[in-house]
């Protein structure tokens, strides 16, 4: 595939190649982008820059919308995309087509919704004679970093709402998972935006990231990734906006007045869909001492029924990590706790890129499975006794992005929610739901910033205010 570049699709002598974490077969060949690429494709947006926001709201709207179609008519293309070069199974990667096509849309809805409001100047004594109000007005060129786990729905999350706030935007997509970014930019182009609005340069993080994050002419950097990448996308940024969405370790709380069945089965996908590559998937799962025991042996029952297979068999439920390596640190990470006096109930066994579905209990405080993102199929079961000890568990690490909670009284779920450290709260359901239209982003090491399409929206946009004096 080529990628996109000053309006122009490109490619390049030197290429990377782009394989199935299941066999390791080559899926493509993209260009690998350098440093004259990276000042080619940022004097491009800055071009895009101006004709996006010479283009009036409902024309954004009608481009969206058509790109939403072409993708929902290219359906299926997309999800085996997503399944070969990614870990997603074909069940979640046609999940993930469905989620990124409503993100279009409501991007698209958001477009014509973008408002301000009068201001009432005269509220201070002295300004009697002055009228006004504030509108917003994008901010420009605005490059996207996006990571392996959902290559087609997290680049829709940053393409959409910068389109629809009349920004261009550059999107550097993670390097093992580039052909989704390059197939939505493709619906995009096709559905009539000019292609020096949107762009997408691929090539190692390493040669081509500072570049684009620290030139000036970017004036926003919209990042999803690990913390330590974070760090130093806010160490080069300078002074320009920051969205950033850095993961978790998640937890979910489980009550003992529960739906019992309802809780086992959506933490349990929580647990390990994607392969547990999921920044809102259940790390942490807390459970009422009076139904542990319960709970912790059908949990365990289902975990082992996971088949772990080739992505594109249709009964195939799991697949495998992005890399060998990715694998290796994950089995550490399992190895490790148990080391530190923690019980594999199951799965930890590893062939190569595939880790099995691993559950742990007893797992202690030092072990990094305890306090960091695994980022892989690994749970740690916990039991607890009473609700102060189930929050203080759950807040006890330094992320903070969204939690699950089961219970059938309302009062304990408004309680637990105010108290927990966290950017969103999930009642009856784990960790691992996001509606695409919701404010999405956490605190602590979790991020800054919000996602979901209208608050990316407020991100992507400044107010500007306009007084008339009478």
């Amino acid at each position: 595939m080529k990628m996109l570049i000053a309006g122009k699709w490109v490619n390049r002598k030197d290429t990377i190649d782009v394989r199935d974490p299941w066999d390791d077969s080559l899926v493509d060949r993209i260009p690998c982008a350098n440093n004259a690429d990276v000042d080619a494709v940022l004097a491009g947006a800055v071009e895009g820059a101006a004709i996006a926001k010479a283009m009036p709201s409902h024309e954004r709207r009608s481009i969206l919308l058509k790109a939403a179609a072409l993708m929902e008519k290219r359906a299926g293309a997309l999800a085996r995309t997503i399944a070969r070069e990614g870990s997603k199974t074909i069940v979640e990667a046609r999940k993930e087509v469905g989620r990124a096509i409503n993100t279009m849309t409501l991007s698209a809805e958001e477009a014509i919704r973008i408002n301000g409001e009068t201001l009432p100047f005269d509220s201070f004594p002295g300004s009697e004679n002055r009228t006004g109000y504030f509108y917003r007005f994008p901010i420009g060129v605005i490059l996207a970093i996006t990571p392996f786990n959902d290559p087609l729905n997290l680049v829709a999350h940053k393409v959409g709402p910068a389109v629809a706030g009349g920004n261009s935007v550059i999107v550097k997509p993670a390097t093992v998972t580039p052909l989704s970014a390059i197939n939505l930019v493709k619906c995009l182009v096709d559905a009539g935006l000019d292609p020096k609005v949107v762009s997408v340069i691929t090539g190692h993080g390493s040669v081509i990231g500072d570049p684009l994050v620290r030139d000036e002419r970017v004036r926003m950097v919209s990042f999803t990734g690990g913390v330590d990448a974070g760090k130093l996308v806010a160490a080069n940024a300078g002074i320009k906006k920051i969205g950033m969405e850095l993961g978790s370790n998640c937890p979910t709380i489980v009550f003992d007045d529960c739906d019992f069945n309802a809780a086992v089965e959506s933490c349990l996908s929580g647990s390990f869909w994607a392969c547990g590559q999921n920044c809102i998937g259940v790390q942490r799962l807390y459970v009422q001492k009076g139904i542990f025991e319960k709970f912790k042996k059908k949990f365990v029952q289902l975990a082992k029924r996971y088949k772990v297979g080739p992505k594109l068999d249709e009964d195939c439920t799991m697949g495998p990590l992005i890399n060998e390596t990715e694998a290796i640190r994950v089995k550490e990470w399992i190895d490790e706790a148990v080391d530190h006096g923690a019980k594999l109930l199951c799965g930890g066994k590893r062939k190569g890129s595939v880790v099995t579905p691993a559950v742990l209990e007893g797992v202690k405080a030092k072990s990094r499975l305890a306090w960091d993102e695994v980022f892989g199929p690994a749970v740690c079961l916990f039991p607890f006794t009473n609700t102060y000890e189930a929050i203080r568990k759950a807040n006890n690490v330094n992320y903070g992005l969204l939690a699950g909670v089961f219970t059938k009284d309302v009062n304990r779920a408004l309680k637990v929610s105010e108290e927990l450290d966290c950017g969103g709260v999930i009642i009856n359901d784990s960790s691992d739901y996001r509606l695409d239209a919701m404010p999405f982003g956490g605190v602590k090491y979790s991020g800054l910033g919000r996602e979901g399409i209208r608050f990316a929206l407020q991100e992507m946009t400044e107010p500007k205010v306009v007084c008339f004096t009478r």
